[in-house]
């Protein structure tokens, strides 16, 4: 039998294994995917969910980190401005740790180090009278008011994924690369699907390691080697509690031990509270959130909030593993966020690319660098780099700035929708909400209500155009229903898809 033959296999569905299948696609390389689990089901969806510069590595003197990735906050906000907004962070100033004319000096820098033409500049704050400061306590009466983004990851990842497939590439999910070897100047590789074990062979020109925590077991896996595999595995944990304050506004707090964490608006109900940085030493898949993290944010949020907090507060966690690269650091927070990309081919044998570190902001432009580094094996091909900043993500095809009117014209196209849920839609799906509500006139016409606002149709789009196979994928991925969804419900959900996946056109007609 004939093995396909692809230009590259992409291994790891996570952020950079869709940016850079996005980017090949559209550059007309023939793209296999392959993701053993579900799109962005581990670091990708566990992260603090910001598009930002990273204020805190400028302590570090990481410039050209920072610098790439505050240019990037507006192009990404233009191609998706529905699952990303831009947010204004407080920071107070705290007496006895980093002085005030310190704080403003590094946020002088991150506001003219980047490329910043829409988001507003930083301002200061007297929290004394700003409402900013009503919910703290033990401050100065001095903090700094700037701006990064917001970013639905999980949505991010699949849209970048959904983009590289409308251009040909060919996707994979809960598919496992189980193992490859060069034969005559290509990769032959075996892949595996993850439920009825049913594998087959793919030829490939070249293979992007983008497996995240598990880059180094794929080189090891690939090359027999793990010698040009540096990865410092460093665990992120936070914690999600019920609102602590009524303002749109985040804050960005320092701790004593010379760490940050933020505290942000999340899902218009709860605060979102994290991260930690600790080096992590077990099983990537493993990870979850530690009673030492729990007790950890905890304790740094009630020493700022007046409305102290309790391990009882907490609602939900999550936690995910970061694949750094490492650079020797002493202490895991100060290992390098930035990517390495490490080119294996010995002679002129098929090459093997590896992706270490990096950054959900960055995730663009470490694909057109990791397609810089293949350039040589592909003479042939669009060499337009910088295109994905032009085009938009499925949904995204509207100016920014320009949310609110969309989601006021979905009201009136349905009104039998709330604000919330109009919002909710919008913000998830942009111009797509449309396709999901179809011709329906009232609620019942999108069948079932699984609970936390999940309907049939909104389940029936995630499934048929986005990949979601389980419960998880949607409640915690895709949307974050779950926070509003009892045990039970979200089981009823799952024998539910597990339905529809077994008898497809039976489930789908049930509407």
């Amino acid at each position: 039998m004939t093995q396909p033959v692809y230009d590259l296999v992409i291994i790891g569905g996570g952020i950079n294994g869709a940016g850079i299948a996005r980017d090949a696609a559209g550059r007309g390389l023939k793209v296999l995917l392959a993701e053993q689990a579900d799109l962005g089901s581990a670091t990708s969806s566990n992260s603090t969910k910001l598009i930002h510069g990273g204020l805190r590595y400028l302590e570090h003197y990481e410039f050209r980190l920072v610098r790439h990735a505050l240019a990037e906050r507006e192009r990404l906000w233009a191609i998706a401005p529905h699952i990303i907004w831009p947010l204004r962070f407080v920071l107070p100033h705290r007496k006895g740790l980093r002085p005030a004319w310190l704080l403003r000096f590094g946020l002088f820098i991150y506001d003219h180090l980047g490329g910043r033409t829409l988001l507003p500049a930083t301002r200061t704050l007297r929290l004394k009278t700003d409402p900013a400061g009503a919910p703290l306590r033990d401050v100065s009466s001095v903090g700094f008011e700037y701006s990064d983004c917001w970013v639905q990851d999980n949505r991010l990842v699949v849209l970048n994924v959904r983009d590289a497939a409308s251009l040909g590439a060919d996707v994979r999910v809960g598919t496992r690369c189980v193992s490859a070897r060069r034969d005559n100047g290509s990769w032959v590789v075996r892949l595996q699907d993850a439920e009825t074990g049913a594998a087959n062979d793919v030829r490939a020109r070249a293979i992007v390691n983008a497996a995240g925590p598990w880059v180094d077991k794929v080189v090891g896996d690939l090359t027999g080697s793990t010698s040009s595999a540096r990865v410092r595995l460093v665990q992120g944990s936070h914690v999600v509690v019920r609102k602590l304050y009524d303002h749109d506004r985040c804050y960005i707090f320092q701790n004593p031990d010379g760490r940050i964490f933020f505290a942000i608006p999340y899902e218009e109900d709860f605060t979102l509270i994290g991260t930690t940085d600790r080096d992590y030493q077990n099983a990537p898949e493993k990870v979850e959130a530690s009673a030492e993290e729990i007790d950890y944010l905890v304790a740094a949020a009630s020493s700022y909030f007046k409305t102290p907090l309790t391990v009882a507060d907490v609602v939900w966690t999550y936690s995910g593993v970061r694949a750094l690269y490492d650079n020797g650091a002493d202490k895991a927070q100060e290992t390098t966020r930035d990517y390495v990309l490490i080119l294996d081919r010995p002679g002129r044998e098929a090459p093997l690319l590896s992706v270490f570190g990096g950054k959900i902001t960055t995730f663009r432009c470490l694909a057109e660098d990791a397609l810089d580094r293949l350039a040589a094996i592909f003479p042939d091909w669009n060499r337009d780099r910088g295109w994905t900043a032009r085009r938009p993500l499925p949904g995204g095809g509207f100016p920014v700035g320009t949310v609110d009117d969309l989601i006021s014209a979905l009201r009136a196209g349905f009104p039998f929708l709330s604000g919330r849920e109009a919002r909710r839609l919008v913000r998830h799906y942009g111009l797509e909400a449309r396709e999901i509500l179809g011709a329906a006139k009232s609620r019942e016409d999108l069948g079932r209500d699984f609970g936390g606002s999940l309907t049939e149709a909104e389940v029936n789009f995630l499934m048929d155009r986005e990949y979601a196979r389980a419960a998880a994928d949607i409640v915690w991925r895709r949307t974050k229903s779950g926070l509003r969804m009892t045990l039970e419900e979200i089981e009823a959900l799952d024998i539910w898809m597990r339905q529809r996946r077994s008898f497809p056109k039976r489930a789908s007609a049930a509407r």
